[in-house]
């Protein structure tokens, strides 16, 4: 069986955190961001997903100093 996934965009998330707790935390944060996104009847696979979810993963840059780039995959 061969599945087909779409050309999609999405967050390439690079977290430079030493403490282990801290690194988990932000990760969970943006699990939570897809999940409330998923609620939403909405997939990473969106077309709007990026921009959907931009403003919240930002915020959280703020507070965990994580970097990231948008990258299209195919």
């Amino acid at each position: 069986m061969k599945v087909r996934i779409p050309k999609h965009r999405e967050f390439v998330i690079d977290i430079q955190e030493e403490d282990e707790a801290k690194k988990q935390e932000c990760w969970d944060a943006l699990q939570k961001i897809l999940d409330d996104y998923k609620k939403q009847g909405k997939s990473v696979y969106t077309e709007t997903f990026i921009e959907d979810n931009e403003d919240k993963v930002k915020a959280l840059q703020e507070t965990y100093q994580f970097t990231y780039t948008v990258e299209l995959k195919k």
